[in-house]
């Protein structure tokens, strides 16, 4: 007859078990360390590399490349940047810096970019600050790897990717990367001063963040999705299935959708070295680099905002400064209280008064024609009498045909309005 296992045996097979899974799990996280050969300490120190670099950097480059990409220290010019760089920085190959590590933390010279064997990557000022990391200590982390799109990554035994630097973007998309939702860090933008470029639910969408408004300002609507939330988009080639008039197309694919790129040349051509950057200019840009047959392998393959279409560069917030008026993507005229005058990075508003001091202080004068560059997504409210105006607002724009009226705290460049409804569009600002 079995007897039933007594308390004090059953809980020495637990131990036993215990001990054998923790045994287990131990020796694969020990098997799971970087090889000592694979680990580095690159200290940031020695001479200074000249040539062809953007923002006119010098450059340190490392042993980690993968042609013609090579991680670096960039000069900024007190303090480091650590990042790829795309090109060979000679007269005919600028390099391009592109997903930058610590812009918000720069470094200075001694640094120390350390992999270790438990498989974490860290940049370490010299006092002894951390100034980034990947935080993958004892995560499986084998090797660290530069792959042929600008993509640096950390990989387990079977080459899955525990990190990689596409899932932080800063101002620029290489090819394969993309915005995504659901996540910290700002996964789901590309920032470059005042302006950003936001994926949410079913957009994405051009922002400036203008110090009077309490909110970004959304200038330009890129996508908008039909057919359900957007999760991520991403920068692609256009596969082959698409046929030769797609033939190395860039594209912005989200869904079972995407967003072309108007004007792009078909090229023969492989387009894997490209970037998508939202600019020092404001403006997007996509460059390609291609060495062979070329005498600048840097190719300037698209530019959002150009004077082939309508409203063009004017669409940018700050194209004319803090007042102006764009035509055609040039500043053509300074609108002050006595009329239109010639434009000058001198034009700004008048002595604003403060409706505190009372409504007699506060006077409006007229400008006709003009659009803002929040029109293009905001048709106003309304309808409304132009008597109806707040003191607070610093102008407001009015549709005589609709009665509708939009009003705004920033004014910045006013686009000259091109279309048959010119004559109804009325614009009051203060002074």
């Amino acid at each position: 007859m079995n007897k039933s296992s007594s308390p004090s045996s059953l809980l020495f097979s637990f131990f036993v078990i215990f001990f054998y899974v923790f045994s287990s799990t131990l020796q694969i996280l020990v098997k799971a360390e970087v090889p000592a050969a694979k680990t580095f300490k690159y200290v940031n120190e020695g001479m200074d590399y000249f040539g062809l670099v953007e923002n006119n950097a010098n450059y340190r480059p490392m042993k980690i490349t993968n042609y013609p990409i090579r991680l670096c220290f960039f000069n900024t010019p007190d303090s480091y940047i650590l990042g790829p760089g795309m090109g060979n920085a000679n007269p005919t190959s600028l390099m391009r810096w592109v997903l930058t590590a610590n812009h918000a933390r720069p470094v200075h010279n001694k640094a120390k970019l350390i992999f270790s064997q438990n498989g974490n990557l860290e940049l370490v000022d010299t006092y002894g600050r951390v100034a980034w990391q990947t935080r993958t200590a004892n995560k499986g982390v084998v090797d660290i790897k530069l792959l042929p799109n600008g993509n640096l990554v950390l990989v387990d035994k079977k080459e899955v990717f525990l990190w990689q630097r596409f899932d932080y973007p800063t101002n620029t998309l290489l090819v394969g990367q993309g915005l995504r939702l659901g996540s910290s860090g700002g996964a789901n933008r590309l920032t470059n001063g005042a302006y950003s470029m936001v994926l949410d639910t079913t957009e994405v969408n051009l922002l400036f963040k203008s110090p009077l408004s309490s909110k970004p300002l959304r200038y330009c609507n890129l996508i908008r999705s039909g057919d359900g939330q957007l999760h991520n988009v991403t920068l692609n080639i256009a596969p082959a299935a698409d046929g030769p008039d797609y033939s190395n197309e860039l594209r912005l694919e989200y869904l079972n959708n995407y967003h072309g790129f108007s004007g792009t040349t078909q090229t023969k051509y492989n387009r894997t070295l490209s970037i998508y950057r939202l600019s020092s200019d404001d403006n997007l840009h996509i460059y390609t680099y291609y060495e062979k047959g070329r005498e600048d392998a840097w190719e300037e393959t698209y530019t959002e905002f150009t004077s082939s279409w309508y409203a063009g560069e004017c669409l940018l917030p700050e194209k004319c400064g803090l007042l102006g008026i764009c035509e055609n993507s040039q500043c053509v005229a300074c609108p002050m209280p006595k009329g239109l005058m010639g434009w000058s990075k001198d034009c700004k508003l008048v002595n604003l008064p403060s409706c505190d001091v009372g409504a007699a202080n506060v006077s409006y004068y007229r400008v006709d024609g003009v659009d803002h560059f929040l029109d293009t997504n905001n048709e106003g409210e309304g309808p409304m009498k132009i008597d109806d105006n707040d003191c607070k607002c610093m102008a407001f724009f009015y549709r005589k045909d609709t009665s509708m009226c939009l009003l705004t705290v920033q004014l910045s460049t006013l686009i000259k309005a091109q279309d048959s409804s010119s004559a109804e569009r009325v614009t009051y600002i203060k002074y």
